[in-house]
């Protein structure tokens, strides 16, 4: 069964419902401004005003003094703004009567496409959510706290899809919205940058995942998984089995358990980087082992406890492939992590050859 796994929390100051909250402002009211939705559809967005180069994504994820600081880490983000989304119509939302209409807690995200992909933001905010609850993030519970992803655009809405559909595949169970934006109202104006005015303000969100995304190397739209069917016509059927299905190959009877030549290690499914051969490590297990990844952005952890045991599952964030496992406390590795992973799940490209296959970014980091 796979769950959820939030493996950094962040220090909780108060256990409260609602540790979100503060005093009552009314908020600010401005022209509404309209952007175009869905076919048919406006969406109303009291403050946003479309600039040339500049496009926008709304999302919602517990207490947005987290969330809007997350998003304001990541770089190629522009603004990032605190409000109330997609709640009764007609209603305007305020702080103190929020949970009563409606409106959700949500971040409305401008950035700058040349400088920083959708796949990035929403990966990255898709891993500082637990996606599997309904109306609750970290201590917050009710329904200003639903988690969701709101588009305002048919570029934005195929983009949020996919990454949802991918997203969605982690787990059993998936409680994020996955909607058209129909209204947004900014927050009171002591919600916004929260974070900076109140140094050791509440988060739910760890400051370990912060430094997280301000070291995003790797862009998964670069990197964008399959269809199924393409997956099955390109993998064999013990790839397949371990990739898809979460199997697990036998050790010394793999590829690359003993192989150090110069390089980086790939998802098979994808192409994402995952690992560099300098990284990697006799662990005397068998199998392919590596003290850290190329770039951490690139992993998605989930308990696992198959086979009666409690692991923690390793998957690839834009292929949600089934790479192995993560350990800690281990002697061998210079970090004191493996990563325990399938050479099935990865493909090897040799350094003389990442410049040719599109890898030169990273040649520092093989």
């Amino acid at each position: 069964m796979r769950k959820f796994l939030l493996i950094a929390m962040s220090v909780l100051l108060t256990v409260t419902v609602g540790a979100c909250a503060s005093v009552y402002e009314s908020p600010k009211q401005s022209p509404a401004v309209t952007t175009t939705g869905e076919k048919g559809m406006d969406a109303v967005d009291n403050t946003y005003i479309k600039r040339d180069g500049v496009e926008v994504i709304y999302v919602a994820g517990g207490c947005f003094w987290g969330t809007e600081k997350l998003m304001q880490t990541i770089h190629g983000v522009i603004n990032a703004t605190s409000g109330y989304a997609n709640g009764q119509e007609g209603d305007v939302p305020a702080y103190a009567t929020v949970s009563d209409t409606g409106f959700k807690e949500t971040v409305r995200v401008e950035y700058d496409p040349d400088q920083v992909s959708l796949d990035t933001i929403l990966f990255a905010f898709f891993r500082s959510i637990d996606p599997t609850v309904t109306n609750r993030q970290g201590n917050d519970v009710g329904s200003q706290y639903q988690a969701g992803v709101y588009w305002s655009d048919d570029k934005a809405k195929e983009t949020v899809m996919r990454i949802a559909d991918v997203e969605r595949g982690r787990y059993d169970d998936f409680a994020v919205e996955i909607e058209p934006l129909r209204n947004f109202y900014d927050a009171e104006e002591y919600h916004q940058n929260y974070l900076d005015k109140n140094i050791n303000g509440y988060c739910h969100i760890s400051f370990e995942e912060f430094e997280r995304v301000r070291n995003i190397i790797v862009d998964p739209a670069d990197y964008p998984r399959p269809s199924i069917d393409e997956i099955k016509a390109a993998l064999t059927d013990v790839q397949y089995n371990i990739t898809q299905d979460a199997g697990t190959e036998p050790p010394f009877q793999n590829e690359y358990w003993n192989s150090y030549e110069r390089g980086i290690y790939v998802d098979i499914v994808t192409g994402e980087p995952l690992f560099s051969s300098g990284d990697k490590i006799d662990s005397g297990t068998g199998w392919p082992s590596f003290s850290k990844g190329i770039d951490e952005n690139t992993f998605v952890y989930l308990t696992d406890d198959s086979l009666g045991m409690d692991r923690i599952e390793v998957r690839s964030r834009s292929g949600n492939t089934h790479l192995g496992h993560i350990f800690y406390g281990e002697t061998e590795s210079p970090t004191g992590i493996r990563f325990c992973i399938n050479s099935a799940a990865l493909r090897f490209v040799a350094y003389d050859d990442m410049e040719k296959e599109g890898y030169g970014y990273l040649t520092d980091y093989a």
